[in-house]
């Protein structure tokens, strides 16, 4: 069946009271978790369909943004999730509406709204998009083994080899290191010749495990100097990482250039950079080799699709921040089959180790197998929030779904 066909046949067998024209959003709820830093909203319309979106990270204490912006959308059709975007960034251009808070609350509703119109015409999102590249999205395993815990080679080895096990094949490790024994000044993250010897050990002794034919990456958390950064990019060459990730803090694009010329270990960054406007001067002056934007923060899954297509114009791969629930990953998804571009999604080991994280959405089938995430072909994203799940879970203090 053509893709005009199918849409007009969707369109046709789409349950409504009434035309899809006269559907309007009456109310826009939310739930925040984990002490108020991950976002669930909900926007409900006059037809009884809602949609389900997430933020993470930068939204503590914005409930009453959450609310203003749904107050903004009142009596208007879901079913221009562009248009809405538009109006509720360039109604916030003196409220902060360039990053941060406000970007990450938008995120969370257009979100929705992406969700709620493919529910109304009974498509999946990535349709809404343009249609898909891929059935399946790759992920990699973030073994969440924080540095604070003090990790040893023969850690990394370990953590290496149950990401293989458990089929995936891309792992990533965290370097950064507040209290490394080696460490000469908290407050200078000049690394010192001890620490560079422990970051290449700790990578060498998860390469040395999984063997060549496995992609494994470092995140540094943008905790480190110019120096440290071109020092620890150099000495990890012959490891062969897939990619160096945020060795420097966001703000500084110029940095993140000298590095990226310098060294022959692919460079990534972008979890902290927010719309496709912060992206442009990183690509422009070959700041990255891989992009990787938070696509519940940087402004939204049509945001999203814009900064992988415009990353597309230098020949950048688009590899998504990703430490949402099911209900993000599965949004994600969406944007990262809509993209001729996509390389690889976050994926965290905790989702296999912590109930919560299946107690507090509902989804039909296995989140992930072998290392990848089947994309949804239900309406919408496909997963929905469960809010008894989630109660126990609640931020004291903030009202919940009210």
């Amino acid at each position: 069946m053509r893709p005009f066909a199918a849409f007009a046949q969707a369109v046709g067998n789409a349950p409504k009271s009434s035309m899809p024209s006269n559907l309007k959003i009456t109310e826009i709820k939310c739930g925040y978790i984990r002490g108020g830093s991950r976002l669930f909203v909900k926007v409900h319309t006059n037809q009884g369909i809602w949609g389900c979106g997430e933020a993470v990270d930068a939204v503590g204490g914005t409930y009453h943004l959450v609310k203003s912006l749904g107050r903004r959308l009142l009596g208007q059709s879901p079913l221009n999730p562009h248009r809405l975007f538009e109006d509720l960034r360039r109604s916030g251009v003196f409220g902060g509406a360039q990053a941060g808070m406000y970007v990450a609350v938008l995120t969370a509703v257009e979100t929705a709204l992406w969700d709620l119109a493919g529910k109304a015409l009974g498509l999946p999102v990535y349709q809404l998009l343009g249609g898909k590249f891929r059935d399946k999205i790759r992920v990699y395993m973030d073994t969440a083994l924080y540095q604070a815990r003090l990790p040893s080679p023969d850690t990394f080895t370990e953590s290496a080899l149950e990401a293989k096990k458990m089929g995936f094949t891309a792992v990533k490790f965290d370097l950064d290191q507040a209290n490394d024994p080696a460490r000469y000044d908290r407050y200078n993250w000049t690394a010192s010749p001890g620490e560079l010897q422990r970051m290449f050990d700790q990578m060498n002794a998860a390469r040395k495990a999984v063997g060549p034919n496995m992609d494994i990456c470092a995140d540094m958390h943008g905790r480190y100097d110019l120096p440290t950064a071109l020092a620890v990019a150099k000495s990890m060459e012959p490891i062969k990482l897939m990619w160096l990730e945020e060795p420097l803090p966001a703000e500084n694009i110029d940095a993140y250039r000298l590095i990226a010329q310098e060294t022959s270990t692919p460079i990534c960054a972008g979890e902290n950079i927010y719309l496709a406007h912060g992206f442009r001067k990183l690509l422009e002056i070959g700041g990255a080799d891989i992009i990787m934007p938070d696509l519940q923060k940087a402004g939204g899954l049509g945001e999203g699709q814009r900064i992988a297509n415009l990353a597309n114009l230098y020949y950048v791969p688009f590899a998504p921040h990703m430490v949402a629930s099911y209900l993000g990953a599965m949004a994600a998804c969406h944007v990262c089959a809509s993209v001729p571009n996509f390389m690889i999604l976050e994926w965290q080991i905790y989702y296999h180790k912590e109930a919560m994280w299946k107690e507090i959405v509902t989804f039909d089938g296995p989140m992930v197998e072998n290392g990848f995430i089947t994309l949804s072909e239900k309406p919408g994203i496909g997963v929905e929030i469960n809010e008894e799940g989630m109660r126990k879970y609640a931020a004291e203090g903030i009202p919940f779904f009210a």
